[in-house]
């Protein structure tokens, strides 16, 4: 699932289009351990089981199943949260990952309770956030 979930982020552009004024991304594997990479000329591709992140620094590899959360950050500490980006009282559009528009709902949680599982692309008019619901 993981595999297809970074696909699916890779193949449509979305990393360079969301990182904006953000210049790290922050990978959390399951044991919580952090790993920020600057986010200038980065690029990353799925190569088996493994996830390939290259920048200017270099490159990381990182196993797909150890994976929990890869979050865009402005100091390489602080992560984004998905309020940091989206007001979560305010309507929200809800698009799938390839940009099909899925409907309009009253808030984020109303948006998180009729959604499945899946990456979808959180809208409020001025921002835009990828979301994983699990």
């Amino acid at each position: 699932m993981r595999k297809i979930l970074f696909i699916a982020l890779l193949a449509v552009g979305m990393l360079p289009a969301m990182a904006g004024e953000y210049a790290y991304l922050v990978f959390t594997n399951t044991s919580g351990t952090t790993t920020a990479l600057t986010a200038t000329n980065l690029s990353a591709k799925v190569s088996g089981s493994t996830l390939v992140v290259t920048n200017n620094d270099g490159t990381v590899n990182f196993t797909l199943t150890e994976l929990a959360a890869m979050q865009f950050s402005v100091d390489g500490v602080n992560l984004s949260a998905l309020e940091n980006v989206i007001n979560g009282d305010q309507p929200v559009r809800v698009y799938s990952i390839t940009g099909t528009f899925l409907g309009t709902f009253d808030n984020l949680v109303q948006a998180a309770q009729q959604l499945s599982a899946g990456a979808y692309v959180i809208s409020n008019g001025t921002n835009a956030q990828t979301i994983i619901l699990q």
